[in-house]
Protein backbone atom coordinates (compact mmCIF):
# COMPACT_ATOMS: atom_id res chain seq x y z
CA UNK A 1 0.00 0.00 0.00
CA UNK A 2 0.99 3.82 -1.12
CA UNK A 3 -0.41 6.67 0.49
CA UNK A 4 -0.03 9.97 -1.59
CA UNK A 5 -1.12 13.05 -0.27
CA UNK A 6 -1.47 16.63 -2.15
CA UNK A 7 -2.09 19.45 -0.02
CA UNK A 8 -1.67 23.29 -0.89
CA UNK A 9 -0.10 24.73 2.68
CA UNK A 10 -0.70 28.39 1.97
CA UNK A 11 2.47 30.36 1.52
CA UNK A 12 4.93 27.85 1.94
CA UNK A 13 3.10 27.52 5.19
CA UNK A 14 4.33 31.05 6.45
CA UNK A 15 1.71 33.18 7.27
CA UNK A 16 3.12 36.92 6.21
CA UNK A 17 0.82 39.07 8.93
CA UNK A 18 0.88 38.72 12.79
CA UNK A 19 4.82 38.53 13.37
CA UNK A 20 5.46 36.17 10.44
CA UNK A 21 3.53 33.41 12.01
CA UNK A 22 5.09 29.72 10.93
CA UNK A 23 2.53 27.10 10.73
CA UNK A 24 5.14 23.90 11.03
CA UNK A 25 3.01 22.84 14.03
CA UNK A 26 -0.13 22.25 12.98
CA UNK A 27 0.32 21.18 9.25
CA UNK A 28 2.84 18.47 10.91
CA UNK A 29 0.44 17.31 12.82
CA UNK A 30 -1.83 16.95 10.47
CA UNK A 31 0.23 15.01 8.00
CA UNK A 32 1.53 13.00 9.89
CA UNK A 33 -2.24 11.65 11.31
CA UNK A 34 -2.31 10.15 8.27
CA UNK A 35 0.80 8.70 7.31
CA UNK A 36 1.64 9.62 4.18
CA UNK A 37 4.39 8.22 1.98
CA UNK A 38 4.42 10.97 -0.46
CA UNK A 39 3.40 14.56 -0.15
CA UNK A 40 2.48 17.11 -2.89
CA UNK A 41 3.19 20.71 -1.96
CA UNK A 42 1.92 22.79 -4.87
CA UNK A 43 2.64 26.21 -2.76
CA UNK A 44 5.45 24.71 -0.73
CA UNK A 45 8.54 27.39 -1.16
CA UNK A 46 7.83 30.98 -0.58
CA UNK A 47 11.83 32.39 -2.02
CA UNK A 48 11.62 35.47 -0.77
CA UNK A 49 12.01 34.14 2.71
CA UNK A 50 15.52 32.17 1.43
CA UNK A 51 17.47 33.57 4.63
CA UNK A 52 15.81 31.49 7.05
CA UNK A 53 14.71 28.05 7.04
CA UNK A 54 12.02 26.92 4.97
CA UNK A 55 8.35 25.48 6.42
CA UNK A 56 9.03 22.96 4.20
CA UNK A 57 12.32 22.17 5.51
CA UNK A 58 11.22 21.89 8.85
CA UNK A 59 8.77 20.16 8.21
CA UNK A 60 10.52 17.37 6.45
CA UNK A 61 12.99 16.98 9.61
CA UNK A 62 9.46 16.48 11.74
CA UNK A 63 8.01 14.57 9.41
CA UNK A 64 11.31 12.64 9.05
CA UNK A 65 10.63 13.12 4.88
CA UNK A 66 12.98 13.74 1.87
CA UNK A 67 12.35 16.98 0.60
CA UNK A 68 12.80 17.55 -3.36
CA UNK A 69 12.80 21.47 -4.52
CA UNK A 70 10.53 22.58 -7.51
CA UNK A 71 12.00 25.84 -7.33
CA UNK A 72 14.02 27.28 -10.29
CA UNK A 73 16.47 30.73 -10.59
CA UNK A 74 14.37 31.40 -14.16
CA UNK A 75 11.08 30.43 -12.87
CA UNK A 76 10.82 33.99 -11.59
CA UNK A 77 9.87 34.61 -7.77
CA UNK A 78 5.99 33.01 -7.08
CA UNK A 79 5.47 30.22 -4.68
CA UNK A 80 6.68 27.13 -6.10
CA UNK A 81 6.52 23.57 -5.86
CA UNK A 82 7.88 20.90 -3.61
CA UNK A 83 7.01 17.26 -2.84
CA UNK A 84 8.08 15.37 0.20
CA UNK A 85 8.67 11.48 0.34
CA UNK A 86 10.02 8.75 2.54
CA UNK A 87 10.57 6.79 -0.14
CA UNK A 88 14.00 6.28 -2.06
CA UNK A 89 13.99 9.12 -4.55
CA UNK A 90 15.39 7.25 -7.85
CA UNK A 91 14.91 10.72 -9.58
CA UNK A 92 13.87 14.26 -9.77
CA UNK A 93 13.57 16.90 -12.60
CA UNK A 94 12.29 20.37 -12.41
CA UNK A 95 10.19 21.05 -15.69
CA UNK A 96 9.69 24.30 -17.19
CA UNK A 97 7.63 25.61 -20.37
CA UNK A 98 8.53 29.69 -20.46
CA UNK A 99 5.20 31.43 -21.67
CA UNK A 100 3.16 28.19 -20.80
CA UNK A 101 3.80 27.13 -17.38
CA UNK A 102 2.89 29.58 -14.75
CA UNK A 103 5.30 27.75 -11.97
CA UNK A 104 7.51 24.68 -12.94
CA UNK A 105 6.16 20.85 -12.39
CA UNK A 106 8.07 19.21 -9.92
CA UNK A 107 8.64 15.62 -11.31
CA UNK A 108 9.76 12.37 -8.68
CA UNK A 109 10.57 9.33 -9.36
CA UNK A 110 10.27 6.76 -6.40
CA UNK A 111 10.61 3.35 -5.64
CA UNK A 112 7.94 1.66 -3.95
CA UNK A 113 8.23 -1.39 -0.94
CA UNK A 114 7.50 -3.52 -3.05
CA UNK A 115 9.64 -2.99 -5.48
CA UNK A 116 7.81 -1.23 -7.94
CA UNK A 117 8.63 2.28 -9.42
CA UNK A 118 5.92 5.29 -9.29
CA UNK A 119 6.31 8.60 -11.07
CA UNK A 120 4.32 11.60 -9.05
CA UNK A 121 3.92 15.21 -11.14
CA UNK A 122 2.81 18.15 -8.44
CA UNK A 123 1.37 21.01 -10.25
CA UNK A 124 0.30 24.48 -9.32
CA UNK A 125 -2.10 26.13 -11.96
CA UNK A 126 -2.58 29.63 -12.49
CA UNK A 127 -5.39 31.73 -10.40
CA UNK A 128 -6.52 34.84 -12.04
CA UNK A 129 -10.00 34.01 -11.02
CA UNK A 130 -10.75 38.07 -11.80
CA UNK A 131 -9.97 37.51 -15.83
CA UNK A 132 -12.78 35.21 -16.15
CA UNK A 133 -12.86 32.85 -19.04
CA UNK A 134 -9.58 33.98 -19.95
CA UNK A 135 -8.03 32.16 -17.02
CA UNK A 136 -9.22 29.44 -17.69
CA UNK A 137 -7.51 29.17 -21.26
CA UNK A 138 -4.56 29.94 -19.74
CA UNK A 139 -5.43 26.97 -17.40
CA UNK A 140 -5.98 25.15 -20.06
CA UNK A 141 -2.56 25.61 -21.73
CA UNK A 142 -0.74 24.35 -18.79
CA UNK A 143 -2.56 21.47 -18.80
CA UNK A 144 -1.64 20.91 -22.31
CA UNK A 145 1.82 21.94 -21.27
CA UNK A 146 1.65 18.99 -18.65
CA UNK A 147 0.44 16.75 -20.66
CA UNK A 148 3.50 16.89 -22.88
CA UNK A 149 5.69 16.53 -20.23
CA UNK A 150 3.96 13.37 -18.66
CA UNK A 151 3.93 11.94 -22.59
CA UNK A 152 7.70 10.45 -21.66
CA UNK A 153 5.72 8.43 -18.57
CA UNK A 154 3.24 6.40 -21.05
CA UNK A 155 2.83 3.30 -19.88
CA UNK A 156 4.25 3.45 -16.60
CA UNK A 157 2.55 3.64 -13.03
CA UNK A 158 2.31 7.25 -12.62
CA UNK A 159 0.20 10.11 -11.38
CA UNK A 160 -0.42 13.90 -10.99
CA UNK A 161 -1.32 16.09 -7.89
CA UNK A 162 -1.79 19.53 -7.15
CA UNK A 163 -3.83 22.83 -6.94
CA UNK A 164 -5.59 23.57 -10.22
CA UNK A 165 -7.72 26.07 -9.30
CA UNK A 166 -10.17 25.09 -11.56
CA UNK A 167 -13.46 22.68 -11.46
CA UNK A 168 -13.89 19.28 -12.87
CA UNK A 169 -17.05 19.00 -15.62
CA UNK A 170 -20.57 19.12 -13.98
CA UNK A 171 -19.13 20.15 -10.42
CA UNK A 172 -20.47 22.22 -8.15
CA UNK A 173 -19.37 25.79 -7.23
CA UNK A 174 -20.63 27.25 -3.76
CA UNK A 175 -19.67 30.99 -5.31
CA UNK A 176 -21.49 32.47 -1.97
CA UNK A 177 -19.24 30.41 0.41
CA UNK A 178 -16.36 31.91 -0.97
CA UNK A 179 -17.69 35.24 -1.78
CA UNK A 180 -18.14 35.39 2.04
CA UNK A 181 -15.11 33.95 2.93
CA UNK A 182 -13.50 36.76 0.84
CA UNK A 183 -15.52 39.61 2.65
CA UNK A 184 -14.46 37.98 5.85
CA UNK A 185 -10.17 38.16 4.46
CA UNK A 186 -11.29 41.77 3.72
CA UNK A 187 -11.87 42.61 6.95
CA UNK A 188 -9.72 40.46 8.90
CA UNK A 189 -6.25 40.89 7.14
CA UNK A 190 -4.41 43.76 6.28
CA UNK A 191 -5.75 46.05 3.31
CA UNK A 192 -2.13 46.06 1.38
CA UNK A 193 -1.90 43.64 -1.07
CA UNK A 194 1.73 42.69 -0.16
CA UNK A 195 0.48 41.52 3.22
CA UNK A 196 -1.64 39.40 1.80
CA UNK A 197 0.05 36.31 0.44
CA UNK A 198 -1.84 33.77 -0.55
CA UNK A 199 -4.82 35.31 1.02
CA UNK A 200 -7.62 36.55 -2.00
CA UNK A 201 -9.48 39.89 -1.50
CA UNK A 202 -12.68 40.69 -3.31
CA UNK A 203 -11.20 42.49 -6.51
CA UNK A 204 -9.17 39.51 -7.24
CA UNK A 205 -11.78 37.00 -7.00
CA UNK A 206 -14.28 38.97 -9.17
CA UNK A 207 -14.39 39.13 -13.00
CA UNK A 208 -13.35 42.62 -14.12
CA UNK A 209 -17.02 42.88 -15.88
CA UNK A 210 -18.24 42.32 -12.39
CA UNK A 211 -16.57 45.02 -10.18
CA UNK A 212 -19.23 47.45 -10.60
CA UNK A 213 -21.60 45.29 -9.05
CA UNK A 214 -19.72 44.58 -5.89
CA UNK A 215 -21.93 46.75 -3.80
CA UNK A 216 -24.97 44.45 -4.93
CA UNK A 217 -22.82 41.94 -4.54
CA UNK A 218 -22.21 42.30 -0.96
CA UNK A 219 -25.63 42.95 0.00
CA UNK A 220 -26.77 40.01 -1.74
CA UNK A 221 -24.61 37.99 0.45
CA UNK A 222 -26.53 39.53 3.38
CA UNK A 223 -29.66 38.12 2.64
CA UNK A 224 -30.02 34.36 2.62
CA UNK A 225 -32.65 33.87 0.20
CA UNK A 226 -30.09 35.35 -2.60
CA UNK A 227 -27.59 32.91 -2.33
CA UNK A 228 -28.89 30.16 -4.22
CA UNK A 229 -29.09 32.58 -7.46
CA UNK A 230 -25.28 33.60 -6.58
CA UNK A 231 -24.51 29.93 -6.55
CA UNK A 232 -26.50 29.35 -9.74
CA UNK A 233 -25.20 32.09 -12.12
CA UNK A 234 -21.54 31.58 -10.99
CA UNK A 235 -21.97 27.77 -11.69
CA UNK A 236 -22.90 28.59 -15.38
CA UNK A 237 -19.98 31.20 -15.67
CA UNK A 238 -17.51 29.21 -14.36
CA UNK A 239 -15.60 27.07 -17.02
CA UNK A 240 -14.49 23.56 -16.65
CA UNK A 241 -12.31 22.80 -19.83
CA UNK A 242 -9.00 22.20 -18.43
CA UNK A 243 -9.83 19.50 -16.15
CA UNK A 244 -11.81 17.80 -19.30
CA UNK A 245 -8.15 17.55 -21.25
CA UNK A 246 -6.81 15.22 -18.47
CA UNK A 247 -10.09 13.18 -18.78
CA UNK A 248 -10.24 13.11 -22.15
CA UNK A 249 -6.73 11.64 -22.15
CA UNK A 250 -7.55 8.60 -20.38
CA UNK A 251 -6.53 10.45 -16.55
CA UNK A 252 -8.53 9.07 -13.58
CA UNK A 253 -9.68 11.97 -11.03
CA UNK A 254 -9.55 9.51 -7.76
CA UNK A 255 -12.07 10.94 -5.79
CA UNK A 256 -14.78 11.11 -8.23
CA UNK A 257 -13.93 7.85 -9.16
CA UNK A 258 -14.80 6.34 -5.89
CA UNK A 259 -16.70 9.16 -4.69
CA UNK A 260 -19.34 9.92 -7.67
CA UNK A 261 -22.03 11.97 -5.32
CA UNK A 262 -19.60 13.36 -2.36
CA UNK A 263 -19.16 17.76 -3.35
CA UNK A 264 -15.40 16.23 -1.86
CA UNK A 265 -15.13 20.51 -1.54
CA UNK A 266 -11.62 21.34 -0.86
CA UNK A 267 -11.16 25.60 -0.61
CA UNK A 268 -11.33 27.53 1.37
CA UNK A 269 -11.00 25.36 4.30
CA UNK A 270 -13.04 27.38 6.24
CA UNK A 271 -15.78 27.88 4.45
CA UNK A 272 -15.84 25.25 1.72
CA UNK A 273 -17.09 26.11 -2.04
CA UNK A 274 -15.18 24.33 -4.68
CA UNK A 275 -13.55 20.86 -5.27
CA UNK A 276 -9.93 22.20 -7.27
CA UNK A 277 -7.11 19.97 -5.05
CA UNK A 278 -7.02 17.04 -7.15
CA UNK A 279 -4.95 13.64 -7.31
CA UNK A 280 -5.38 12.39 -11.03
CA UNK A 281 -4.06 8.43 -11.59
CA UNK A 282 -2.42 7.31 -14.99
CA UNK A 283 -4.64 4.22 -16.58
CA UNK A 284 -1.68 2.26 -15.37
CA UNK A 285 -2.38 2.83 -11.89
CA UNK A 286 -5.89 3.09 -11.91
CA UNK A 287 -6.38 -0.39 -11.08
CA UNK A 288 -4.71 -0.09 -8.02
CA UNK A 289 -6.52 2.98 -6.38
CA UNK A 290 -8.03 1.82 -2.93
CA UNK A 291 -9.38 4.77 -0.85
CA UNK A 292 -9.56 8.37 -1.37
CA UNK A 293 -10.50 11.04 0.68
CA UNK A 294 -10.68 14.92 1.73
CA UNK A 295 -9.07 15.20 5.06
CA UNK A 296 -11.23 17.41 7.43
CA UNK A 297 -8.85 17.11 10.48
CA UNK A 298 -6.12 14.90 12.40
CA UNK A 299 -4.37 15.02 15.72
CA UNK A 300 -6.75 17.43 17.06
CA UNK A 301 -6.11 19.99 14.19
CA UNK A 302 -8.43 21.09 12.05
CA UNK A 303 -8.05 21.76 8.78
CA UNK A 304 -8.64 25.79 8.49
CA UNK A 305 -6.12 25.98 11.57
CA UNK A 306 -2.88 24.87 9.01
CA UNK A 307 -4.01 26.59 5.50
CA UNK A 308 -6.96 27.80 3.32
CA UNK A 309 -6.75 24.35 1.50
CA UNK A 310 -7.77 20.88 2.40
CA UNK A 311 -5.73 18.08 1.35
CA UNK A 312 -6.81 14.64 -0.44
CA UNK A 313 -5.35 11.86 0.27
CA UNK A 314 -5.19 8.48 -1.77
CA UNK A 315 -4.79 4.97 -1.16
CA UNK A 316 -3.13 2.53 -4.07
CA UNK A 317 -2.55 -1.08 -3.44
CA UNK A 318 1.55 -2.20 -3.66
CA UNK A 319 2.37 -2.38 -7.86
CA UNK A 320 2.51 -6.36 -7.15
CA UNK A 321 -0.76 -6.42 -6.31
CA UNK A 322 -1.76 -4.27 -8.73
CA UNK A 323 -0.05 -6.60 -11.79
CA UNK A 324 -1.78 -9.38 -11.05
CA UNK A 325 -5.13 -7.56 -10.84
CA UNK A 326 -4.91 -5.45 -13.21
CA UNK A 327 -5.85 -7.90 -16.82
CA UNK A 328 -9.01 -8.01 -15.13
CA UNK A 329 -9.86 -4.41 -13.69
CA UNK A 330 -8.13 -1.98 -15.96
CA UNK A 331 -10.67 -2.00 -18.83
CA UNK A 332 -13.48 -1.58 -16.20
CA UNK A 333 -11.40 1.16 -14.16
CA UNK A 334 -11.19 3.37 -17.77
CA UNK A 335 -14.96 2.15 -19.04
CA UNK A 336 -16.45 3.68 -15.58
CA UNK A 337 -14.16 6.75 -15.82
CA UNK A 338 -15.00 7.55 -19.04
CA UNK A 339 -19.06 7.38 -18.25
CA UNK A 340 -18.81 9.85 -15.38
Amino acid sequence: MIRVLTYNILAGGMTPYRGERRRTEPLARLISAVQPDIVGLPEGLNPRRGAEKAVVEELAERLEMTLIRGDHPTAGSEFQVACLTRLPVLASQVHLRPGRLTRPVLEVRVREEDGGELTVFVAHLIASFHKGRAAERLRRREVEAILEIMAAARGQPHLLMGDFNTLAPGEPLRASALLRYVLYLDQALPAEETERDGHPHLGYVLPERLRPLQPLIVRLLSQRSALWLIDALAGLYVSRKSIALLQRAGYVDCFRHLHPDDPGLTCPALMPAGRIDFIFASPELAPRLRACRIVQEGNGVRGAEASDHLPVLAEFDSSTVGDAEGEQTRPQAIATFASS
